[in-house]
């Protein structure tokens, strides 16, 4: 009877300790995937080298996870312990552990912290070190400066070395081939060189994200690749009767449209001005053409045209020369491939600057004049002086 007792009890304890660890199993995994503590999102640094128990205890000290003990256990659990990734990463509010689990895991790719962006624009270069707010989830520029003209800020070398700050390289629309070559040979996180000047217009303006060593033949290649992908992809959607034999003729259509305005809404329009003018027999008449033939893409003129120069015969002066130049004037993006490829259908043969940052358009040379005249009382009023737009025949 007494064996029988003992059997009794025992077995009765075991099921009071299985039904507890259900509970505490259950309590476990309810912690673990539930809403966590966080009331507001914090950027979280994983060091290089640091092991589950350092980043779990870091994390409850960050009030990001209510345990660290079942933060580590579900680690083992789902075979992620092993996969901590070094980096800053964006935590959102009221995150779970198994979502902080997997931001910690997964990508190796820091969502926040610092980000040096290298911006390479039409008329100048800098470098922008900006850091991201958790609670705005919006970057703030912590320091800007231009590579070639000013010394670097102790506020950039102290971070210039952080294994996790991202880097980034950003190609302004109606840059040329030339600008980019020489801007990056100015960009000390890369490295390699770059032979030759890769062709006008083969370049994508674009954000490009980069290690820090990255070659720069190999990122020149990237934006390639991404030029012919969208050239390819509007070519194919194109409209039909367009005057252009090829895609080559289209993209430098593109690149006078992205040098004529930088106004989005305008490039259809821009793009009609031109393919009328190509449809009738007109000659282009467009400065930046002409400007392009002055310098070769290589820097920004600087200065107005002369009249000299807009007599002067290139192979880009469309005031001298019959149809298309023989090669872009710049790297044209997107919008601007596509409003050549999808122009708008007006009868527009000529636009001129209106004061406003946009153009004014016209079907008759008659009406163009009446423009032209508001924009030179408007250019008086300024002190300025100077064309722009398409010039009447």
């Amino acid at each position: 009877m007494m064996w029988r007792s003992v059997a009794s009890n025992a077995l009765t304890m075991f099921i009071v300790l299985l039904v507890v660890a259900a509970g505490v199993l259950a309590w476990g995994r309810k912690e673990f995937n539930g809403a966590g503590p966080l009331a507001e999102p914090i950027c979280f640094r994983v060091e290089k080298g640091d092991s589950l128990s350092a980043v779990s205890r870091t994390l409850e000290t960050q009030g990001a996870v209510s345990d660290a003990r079942i933060f580590r256990i579900g680690a083992e659990y789902s075979d992620k312990a092993g996969g901590l990734k070094f980096g800053s990463y964006l935590l959102p509010a009221g995150a779970s552990m198994a979502s902080v689990l997997e931001v910690l895991t997964t990508s190796g790719q820091s969502t926040c912290g610092r980000e040096v962006n290298f911006r390479i624009g039409v008329s100048s270069v800098d470098v922008v070190l900006r850091e991201l707010d958790p609670a705005t989830q919006r970057y703030t520029e912590v320091v800007k400066f231009d590579p070639a003209t000013e010394a670097v800020p102790a506020a950039y070398l102290d971070v210039a070395q952080e294994p996790d700050l991202r880097w980034r390289v950003t190609l302004a629309e109606g840059v040329t081939s030339w600008q980019v070559v020489d801007a990056l040979k100015r960009a000390d996180f890369l490295t390699g060189v770059v032979e030759t000047v890769p062709p006008e217009g083969s370049l994508s303006p674009d954000s490009y994200e980069v290690d820090r060593g990255a070659d720069r033949a190999a990122l020149i290649a990237e934006m390639t690749q991404r030029q012919a992908e969208v050239l390819a992809k509007a070519w194919a959607e194109r409209d039909e009767g367009l005057p252009y034999a090829t895609p080559e003729e289209a993209l430098i259509m593109a690149s006078i449209v992205e040098k004529e305005t930088g106004i989005p809404e305008e490039r259809p329009q821009v793009a009609s001005v031109f393919v009328n003018r190509l449809r009738q027999g007109m000659r282009l008449q467009t400065d930046p053409t002409v400007i392009y033939g002055v310098t070769k893409g290589e820097g920004v003129l600087g200065r107005g045209l002369r009249q000299s120069e807009l007599r002067r015969e290139t192979p880009w002066n469309t005031y001298v020369i019959d149809g298309l130049p023989p090669t872009p004037i710049a790297n044209p993006g997107r919008l601007s491939i596509e409003a050549a490829l999808k122009p708008a259908t007006t009868k527009y043969l000529f636009f001129v600057a209106d004061g406003t940052g946009g153009h004014a358009f016209a079907e008759t040379l008659a009406a163009h004049n009446e423009n032209v005249a508001k924009w030179r009382a408007i250019e008086a009023a300024r002190g300025e002086a100077g064309a722009t737009g398409v010039q009447g025949e």
